[in-house]
């Protein structure tokens, strides 16, 4: 037996009132929209047989996964490879984009956009979370499992999953605050089988800045 079930969650809007990119650094955590957002992906999936939470380290994600383990019982279990991607763009105030070209210390770190050159390869990412997938899938006799993570991360394994390059424009994920992305295992491999919006009615009122 197994798991049937993956539910990749990512955490809701962060009090971030500067608008810096926040990426891994300490002491973001969320809004209190954000935790609006997290209770409503956990009750998204009440009446499911969620058996195992896991989460990223960083704060907002931990704080995201609060309300799965209040609504089920369970345990945050704590995965590093869940965490957001490394990135040079940390503690700027300017949103990726058309406008990085308008800052010359910038333009080392973009000379590579298919790596990339600014952050932890896309390779990678997808590789570290489709291993905590493999390996957490294979760790419960039956059941859905939780993970929490950032945008990026969930974008890696939904493009990866779609044969899509991983490659991508970061302004045009499919990955709002407090998404639900829902991976089965047919065979041996993962495939995506939903897509969800919990916190649709939220995100008008929300500030979702920091892709890379």
């Amino acid at each position: 037996m197994a798991a049937t079930q993956i539910h990749l969650v990512r955490h809701g809007e962060v009090y971030n009132p500067e608008g810096i990119l926040y990426g891994r650094l300490p002491g973001y955590h969320l809004s209190e929209l954000g935790h609006k957002m997290a209770a409503a992906a956990a009750a998204n999936l009440q009446g499911h047989p969620i058996v195992k939470l896991h989460s990223s380290p960083l704060q907002r994600a931990q704080e995201s996964a609060k309300p799965w383990a209040d609504a089920f019982g369970l345990d945050i279990v704590t995965d590093e490879r869940l965490i957001e991607p490394l990135n040079r763009f940390e503690g700027g105030s300017f949103e990726f984009g058309p406008r990085v070209l308008t800052k010359p210390r910038a333009w080392p770190w973009i000379i590579n956009p298919w790596r990339p050159s600014w952050g932890e390869p896309y390779v990678s990412v997808a590789a570290r979370m489709l291993a905590a997938m493999n390996e957490t899938w294979d760790s419960v006799d039956g059941g859905e499992i939780v993970m929490v993570s950032h945008q990026m991360p969930i974008v890696m394994v939904q493009r990866s999953l779609a044969g899509k390059k991983l490659f991508h424009d970061p302004r045009k994920r499919r990955c709002h605050l407090s998404s639900i992305t829902t991976i089965e295992k047919r065979g041996d491999r993962f495939v995506e089988v939903g897509y969800q919006d919990p916190a649709a009615e939220l995100l008008a009122q929300s500030i979702d800045l920091g892709a890379v």
